[in-house]
């Protein structure tokens, strides 16, 4: 509205040059003005919505894309790891045509010919939460740098121990999976540790879930009853280890990864010390207005797209950045 304001004044002030301007727009082609974004099909293809995070991601995408007046069509996996309704469902997209699809890839390799075969057809292919393999499969991905999440974590917990000597407990997912391996890795980067290191008390592997969370530390304070510190690979296998911690000793510094709504609220009841929250609504939208950017003829999205990360704690650490639970309330995904 501004600039037709401006326009309007401009004639009143000088009539014959705003003519003359106003006659070259109209003889002008057509492409030369600015147009109207294109309206087409995006497809948005997920993992299972009963994860509050895959729900947050896919709402975020779908009311993205219709804010660019988008039809939309959705899929989703119906349990971990099932590329096959994927596959589905980006075929019926292609056939539909769709000119660009959003996909949240249930297995990293068995998605890469389909997508191969969108790409083919001209359609723009971004992830999201995590990449393909290898990541050049898709235009690019729009995901959390877990990396630098279990980095974070590691240096807090580092930091909050202080000169106590370190005994630490990691309760990971199947190291197969990139996100696991990625939180992992950088757990032990942020903590000054390596896979051999003297400090590492016990690993266990669980489903990330408070069952398993609480039976492998069980056995671990067990086995290790000197244990002080506290890597999970996301809140609700920290919440399971907290139930065998308070069956034995309370003194453990717990961490996580994810930042959901529950998982915040486990920071503030004190089960968690510290977790490092991502934006699964960031991850949808940047990846919808990137595709929009790409069929409208813009720059085409390449590479790897950090969508951000915070440490959420009420016990903040002198040289590492962090937000209080109250902000974590405020910006968590799911209950």
């Amino acid at each position: 509205m501004k600039h037709h304001h401006e326009t309007g004044r401009h004639l009143r002030r000088s009539t014959i040059p705003a003519a003359i301007a106003l006659a070259g727009l109209l003889i002008a082609p057509f492409g030369q003005v600015a147009q109207a974004e294109e309206k087409f099909l995006i497809g948005i293809v997920e993992l299972q919505l009963a994860n509050p995070f895959f729900g947050k991601l896919q709402k975020a995408a779908v009311d993205a894309a219709k804010k660019h007046g988008l039809e939309v069509m959705t899929a989703e996996a119906t349990v971990a790891g099932d590329s096959a309704t994927q596959i589905a469902a980006i075929e019926n997209m292609i056939n539909r045509g769709a000119k660009g699809i959003v996909l949240d890839p249930a297995n990293a390799f068995a998605l890469v010919p389909i997508v191969k075969k969108a790409r083919d057809a001209g359609i723009v292919v971004v992830t999201t939460n995590t990449s393909l393999g290898p990541m050049t499969a898709a235009d690019a991905s729009f995901e959390t740098d877990n990396l630098a999440a279990g980095t974070l974590i590691g240096q807090w917990a580092k930091a909050k121990l202080g000169a106590t000597p370190a005994r630490v407990a990691m309760l990971d997912y199947d190291l197969s999976d990139k996100t696991a391996k990625a939180r992992h890795d950088g757990f032990l980067k942020g903590f000054g540790l390596t896979e051999d290191s003297p400090e590492i008390a016990g690993t266990a592997l669980t489903m990330g879930n408070v069952e398993t969370g609480q039976a492998a530390m069980e056995n671990l304070i067990s086995a290790h009853p000197d244990i002080n510190v506290l890597y999970t690979i996301n809140e609700p296998a920290a919440q399971g280890a907290f139930l065998a911690i308070k069956k034995g000793k309370g003194d453990i510094v717990v961490t996580s990864i994810d930042g959901s709504c529950s998982g915040v609220r486990s920071v503030v009841d004190g089960t968690i010390g510290a977790t490092v929250m991502q934006f699964p609504s960031r991850m949808g939208e940047m990846a919808v207005d990137a595709v929009v950017k790409a069929v409208n003829g813009g720059e085409k999205p390449s590479g790897f797209h950090n969508t951000g990360t915070i440490l959420i704690t009420d016990h903040s650490v002198e040289g590492i950045e962090s937000k209080d639970t109250k902000w974590g309330l405020e910006n968590c995904w799911g209950e």
